[in-house]
């Protein structure tokens, strides 16, 4: 069972509110209730609100609203649905190839057989660290100190595992150890480690259109500004919690959106690629017999 599923309601919320952006979503809606409470205080001395409740008004807003924060929120489900899907597909291909090489290599081969389970599954992480933006040698530390190094100087780590990867393919293809119809049988599944890489770029360095962001946002907020003018005569006083409960929802809604829009990173929310890439290890030395 994933850490994910392993969490239950009340240590889920617990974590979503401890956690820098929920801290700034509590502070907005603060403002929002001293704002609600400024027009209540306002209303009680001068008897002046110029908007008096408005069921239609308040229940179309509210409907263009909930359809633009549908559809963000959908849009960014979406981009962290097809990232599970790549580094789902990246579980299977990797040991679909395992397997193969496996059957292809002879058991004696000791040296080829850890080759491929080290370069493999240190592609997997160099995968993982490249969409963080990050280089974590300690990660790759089943490789040669002298390649690691090399490593370092390389803009597109898993570029260059993969490029060593299939160079040793090459190798063993000319040497004779595989024939022609393994290399067209693993090509394949070769060509998943560089695709998934690709999709996962695609959907880091391809966001949401900021502009998109901010329109829903400025509503938001206008329509947060507008609500308590029209719940104020026949809530009163609880129109502070009302006021504050809808900033949280819609708000909440919105930032949740921006977070799992780009589902790479190390938030609660994002793609647990950490034991994603641990199984993938685990599962290619075993079935390599490493």
């Amino acid at each position: 069972m994933s850490e994910h599923q392993k969490k239950n309601l009340f240590s889920t919320l617990l974590d979503f509110h401890a956690k820098g952006a929920m801290a700034l979503l509590i502070r907005r809606i603060a403002w929002f209730g001293v704002y609600t409470l400024i027009l209540l205080v306002i209303e009680a001395k001068y008897h002046w609100i110029p908007l008096r409740s408005d069921i239609i008004f308040a229940s179309m807003m509210g409907t263009m609203l909930s359809l633009l924060l549908v559809f963000r929120t959908n849009t960014a489900y979406d981009r962290f649905w097809e990232g599970r899907k790549a580094w789902g597909s990246l579980v299977i291909h990797t040991r679909i190839f395992a397997t193969m090489l496996h059957g292809m290599l002879p058991r004696a081969d000791k040296d080829n057989r850890a080759f491929f389970a080290k370069y493999i599954s240190a592609y997997t992480f160099a995968t993982k660290n490249h969409l963080r933006d990050a280089f974590l040698p300690d990660e790759l530390g089943d490789l040669e100190p002298a390649f690691i190094e090399r490593l370092r100087a390389v803009q597109h780590v898993p570029n260059a595992l993969g490029k060593t990867i299939f160079e040793r393919m090459q190798m063993l293809f000319r040497s004779g150890v595989f024939r022609g119809e393994d290399m067209r049988n693993l090509k394949p599944q070769y060509d998943v480690l560089l695709d998934t890489t690709g999709v996962c770029e695609r959907i880091k360095f391809t966001p949401i259109p900021p502009s998109y962001g901010t329109y829903i946002r400025v509503f938001i907020f206008v329509y947060l500004v507008i609500l308590p003018f029209l719940l104020i005569e026949k809530y009163a006083v609880y129109t502070i919690p009302a006021e504050m409960f809808a900033g949280y929802i819609l708000m909440g809604l919105e930032m949740i959106a921006e977070e799992i829009e780009e589902p790479f990173g190390l938030d609660s929310n994002d793609l647990p690629l950490d034991s994603i890439s641990d199984t993938i290890r685990s599962n290619i030395f075993e079935i390599l017999e490493v």
